[in-house]
């Protein structure tokens, strides 16, 4: 342990939910969303303000729902 490490209270082990396989519906959800795109590039975006990168999120949010719109 290191001379800036310190352990206040006890340690409590994580408590898990009952394990199960995911049931039909749920996979048939996983199936569905698997093949959806989110619209948004790949990448590392540097921007000068908040409002510049606000406007390319939203310009890609509406270029998605555009894509899913079409007939």
């Amino acid at each position: 342990m290191s001379e800036y490490s310190r352990v206040i209270g006890q340690r409590k082990t994580r408590q898990l939910g009952p394990l199960r396989a995911p049931s039909e519906q749920e996979r048939a959800w996983v199936a569905r969303m698997a093949p959806v795109r989110t619209g948004v590039p790949k990448g590392v975006f540097r921007y000068r303000t908040m409002q510049e990168a606000g406007a390319d999120w939203e310009s890609w949010q509406a270029d998605t729902l555009r894509a899913l719109t079409k007939p």
